[in-house]
């Protein structure tokens, strides 16, 4: 006991000793947990509150595509910006950037008349069908001959540009039905449609309930720090292997593992000495970094980091994820020759675990070839295991099939590393 006791002090000094590592294990985690989740909260703000610029140049001006205006500004995410000037392909982008704009629309000369010969085409062809019109019907159904025009900035992702895009088409849909609901009732009645009839069309629009699925029937709905703060502390805990593998690098070269040969101890205290040492570290990341997203977070405002019911949950997972972190950072110190091997090696891989194991990218996001390294990153059940307590709201017995993975790595890892030590002749 006492020899454990001795290389425990002896490690902590160390650990305190070096300040890069100590900065790598929870400056970077905890600026990264601020930026990301601000980042994360920002973008849900623009997507929320925040109205998108889009540049309409209406080469029509007739009541239809006045219309269409109104109804993209009623939608409640595009700043509509109205232009006089023509603009091609030419010229477009000079006016958008005069503009602020992401996204522009031309509408063309002849919109309005075209929507109106689509709407009549489709009214006579319906009420033939009801027998109500005896007039030869149009079998083609013409559509638009001068489509719209929509040009966006190259900054849009492809998913944030198909929503914008969507929701274009849905404007376009809402005035086509008005014009389609209006023929109708005209060729029926032979009378104008009162407004009232498309008030009521417009009001009686089906709700959509949202409901986030949760194990504890809280519903809850999570936020950005729900989402980042268990992620970016698993990521902390696994860059312990640029302090601890390159410590274990270090005393084999020195000859330090050789010189606790010839004495009456075993390499193997040392090395649990530094797993103990070094999870400590861990669950101090995951306290300081936790306490960050509840206290420090909604005074800058950031959503507040919500912690599970199941506490003792909570620190269990903590503990096996730090040890599956002190694990592989054992591993890679363990087989490592030289410190630039360790800490080179130790930092991409990190990072690769990451992005294979859900952190850098969603899961659900993962391309059917990846399943596999999905699997067999720790990064993941880890990651699995957290989301489920904080986003499902989840007990420990729910995360179970999540625990046996990352148990079954962890203990991998450690009897990979009792046969590197052996073929070493470490111990």
């Amino acid at each position: 006991m006492y020899k454990l006791w001795a290389c425990l002090i002896k490690d902590f000094k160390l650990i305190t000793r070096d300040r890069v590592g100590l900065s790598l294990m929870f400056l970077m985690p905890i600026l990264l947990v601020i930026v990301i989740t601000a980042l994360q909260a920002g973008t849900f703000k623009i997507v929320n509150e925040n109205k998108v610029p889009l540049l309409i140049y209406n080469d029509d001006n007739a009541s239809i595509s006045i219309l269409l205006e109104n109804t993209l500004e009623k939608i409640g995410i595009f700043k509509i910006i109205e232009t006089t000037k023509n603009f091609d392909n030419t010229n477009i982008a000079a006016k958008m950037k005069e503009t602020e704009a992401l996204v522009a629309i031309v509408i063309p000369k002849n919109f309005s008349t075209q929507v109106q010969h689509k709407v009549a085409n489709f009214t006579k062809n319906t009420l033939h069908e009801f027998g109500l019109n005896t007039d030869s019907i149009n079998q083609s159904n013409d559509t638009l001959f001068n489509i719209l025009t929509l040009y966006y900035h190259p900054v849009l992702q492809e998913s944030y540009r198909k929503n914008l895009l969507n929701a274009i088409r849905s404007a376009v849909q809402v005035v086509e039905s008005k014009q389609i609901i209006s023929s109708i009732y005209t060729s029926i009645n032979e009378s104008e449609m009162p407004d009232s009839i498309l008030n009521n069309f417009a009001t009686q629009q089906l709700s959509i309930s949202e409901i986030p699925v949760s194990r504890d029937g809280s519903q809850v709905i999570p936020n950005a720090s729900q989402h980042n703060v268990p992620a970016w502390t698993i990521f902390a805990m696994f860059f312990i292997i640029t302090s601890l593998g390159s410590s274990i690098v270090k005393e084999k070269i020195s000859g330090s593992s050789i010189r606790l040969k010839t004495l009456p101890t075993n390499f193997l205290i040392t090395l649990f000495s530094k797993q103990v040492t070094y999870l400590f570290v861990a669950m101090c990341q995951v306290v300081v970094i936790f306490a960050i997203g509840v206290f420090f977070f909604p005074s800058i405002g950031l959503p507040r980091l919500n912690i599970p019911s199941d506490i003792v949950g909570l620190i269990i997972v903590s503990l096996l994820s730090g040890w599956c972190a002190v694990s592989y950072a054992l591993v890679v110190g363990v087989f490592a020759q030289t410190q630039e091997q360790a800490n080179g090696f130790g930092a991409i891989s990190v990072v690769l675990l990451a992005a294979f194991g859900g952190i850098l990218v969603p899961s659900f996001a993962m391309p059917e070839s990846f399943s596999f390294f999905l699997k067999i990153s720790p990064m993941y059940w880890s990651l699995e295991s957290f989301y489920g307590l904080f986003l499902e709201g989840g007990k420990f017995s729910d995360i179970i099939n999540n625990i046996i993975p990352l148990l079954g790595i962890t203990l991998f890892l450690q009897l990979l590393a009792l046969i590197g030590l052996k073929k070493n002749n470490l111990i």
